[in-house]
């Protein structure tokens, strides 16, 4: 039986290698016990369809808003939708408390993905004496149509999703008042999703190539819930593989995954279809302790925390500070300063890429540096950069929060104006398109800044000690280990605090 190769990545320590203790696994919740009817609602066939389709025509709405509606950023709903209500809550109460929710309703992969399939809720299943007959392609035992290509090795990482975002964020100034350049970009993942979806098998474009996808996977790994077996003995056991290979219940994973072997939320895009492909009814969603995965496996991923954070800080600098003449140089639609684009654009990729990575590298180095004498210690680069990257998973989560607060505390009034006029005609359809800018209590933002950043600091410096504490084993070893990471995250949060509450 040909399945597609699960995405399991390598742990386990090198032949004469320490193995690091294990970082403890916190108290899980089984929501589909807890909630009733919550997994017979995951387990119908027709969900993913359901919950995608009034997205679909969200976006649809969007994307005409955007070519027929008003060019006036703030009275076009594609404008004000997306990058204010739709980022504040993807940010703030998606990714923390659902995971990649959004990747259950995404309708960017809708289209390519009906017709991989051929089918927008049925599935098609194949038995063994057909396998070699019909057309398409079986992949497990389920049959697929187009070229289903296998994607390319090398590219399997999210090296493309990292450097795809730091483009797109790097035109953040006319996403917020050209409405057609959202069209665009949205446009452009419609068509990229459905290109893939007919050339390679599966979710690609979401695995590998969607943007929006690298950060939530890395945040994700934050969120409060997550997608697990039950219990392992019972996959160890289970001979079916139903949830990578597929059944006649459901599609193998399309996320290039092995459900029964999920240990972090990074590539789980929450589909449910191991949930019902599972033959002993062995996967679940728990609930979780926030922070719950953390170990970052490669250097894609510490990349992506290292653009995420300097992003933050990027546009906390340019839209929050008080330097007007940055803010020009990124808008350079309205100012035609190309210039003062190209300096901007320059800053932003250094910082992103080298420089934010080469300080945290140099903090790690003088670590490893203050405890190269102690017996044990000696512990390869890799393993400590990757261990004390992982705080600014909450840092930068938090740290993006705390940015996007004033976006929609101080632009929120604009989302009730929209609603009765979403293309700027001059309608009223729910007797809100006249009412006043409003900024809801801007006095307090600071001070609810200021909470956030600390609070991420705390997880920051909480888990980095936890994985100090895993690598080398003896507390004041990993203290002292840590140290010059714990002071660099401190001088971050404390310059932000400064910019933000001063």
């Amino acid at each position: 039986m040909s399945e597609p190769a699960p995405r399991i990545d390598p742990t386990s320590p090198a032949d004469g290698e320490t193995t690091p203790a294990p970082l403890t696994r916190g108290r899980r919740i089984d929501l589909f016990r807890a909630i009733p009817g919550l997994g017979w609602l995951a387990k119908r066939r027709s969900f993913q369809f359901w919950v995608v389709l009034p997205n679909l025509f969200l976006f649809l709405l969007f994307l005409t808003a955007g070519i027929a509606g008003t060019p006036v950023g703030n009275r076009n709903i594609i404008i004000v939708f997306v990058w204010i209500l739709w980022w504040f809550l993807l940010i703030s109460l998606l990714v923390p408390f659902v995971s990649r929710i959004w990747c259950t309703v995404c309708p960017f992969p809708f289209f390519g993905e009906w017709a991989q399939r051929r089918a927008l809720i049925k599935v098609r299943a194949v038995a063994p004496k057909d396998r070699k007959s019909g057309p398409g392609v079986v992949i497990g035992r389920n049959r697929y149509f187009g070229l289903n290509l296998k994607w390319p090795k090398r590219l399997s990482n999210i090296w493309i999703q990292n450097i795809g975002f730091l483009f797109l964020c790097t035109f953040a100034a006319l996403f917020l008042t050209r409405p057609i350049v959202s069209v665009v970009v949205l446009g452009s993942l419609f068509v990229i999703a459905t290109t893939l979806h007919l050339i390679y098998r599966q979710r690609a474009f979401c695995s590998y190539v969607c943007p929006v996808s690298g950060f939530l996977s890395l945040y994700s790994m934050s969120s409060t819930v997550e997608v697990r077996a039950k219990d392992a003995g019972v996959c160890d056991k289970c001979k079916d593989k139903g949830c990578l290979a597929g059944s006649e219940k459901g599609w193998g994973c399309p996320w290039y995954v092995y459900p029964s072997k999920l240990d972090r939320n990074n590539y789980c895009g929450l589909c449910m279809e191991c949930v019902k492909t599972c033959p002993s009814d062995n996967i679940t969603v728990n609930a979780r302790p926030f922070c719950s995965d953390r170990l970052l496996k490669g250097w894609d991923e510490a990349w992506k925390a290292f653009i995420m954070l300097s992003l933050a800080l990027a546009y906390s600098v340019t839209f929050l500070g008080p330097w007007g003449f940055i803010k020009d140089w990124a808008n350079v639609a309205e100012k035609q300063d190309w210039a003062g684009f190209a300096t901007y654009t320059a800053i932003l990729w250094a910082t992103a890429l080298v420089i934010v990575p080469g300080i945290y590298a140099a903090a790690v180095g003088l670590g490893r540096f203050i405890v190269r004498k102690v017996p044990g210690a000696a512990l390869p680069f890799k393993d400590v950069f990757l261990g004390f990257v992982y705080p600014l998973v909450p840092l930068g989560l938090l740290t993006w929060i705390a940015f996007s607060l004033p976006l929609i505390l101080v632009n929120g009034s604009y989302i009730a104006m929209v609603i009765s006029d979403p293309f700027g005609f001059g309608w009223d359809l729910f007797g809100t398109a006249n009412m006043h800018w409003t900024p809801v209590v801007p006095e307090w933002t600071p001070y609810i800044q200021v909470v956030l950043l600390l609070g991420g600091l705390f997880f920051a410096l909480r888990v980095g000690f936890a994985h100090a504490t895993r690598l080398y084993r003896e507390t004041r070893v990993a203290l002292r280990a840590f140290l010059p990471v714990g002071c660099l995250l401190g001088v971050f949060v404390g310059s932000l605090i400064f910019l933000y509450a001063a």
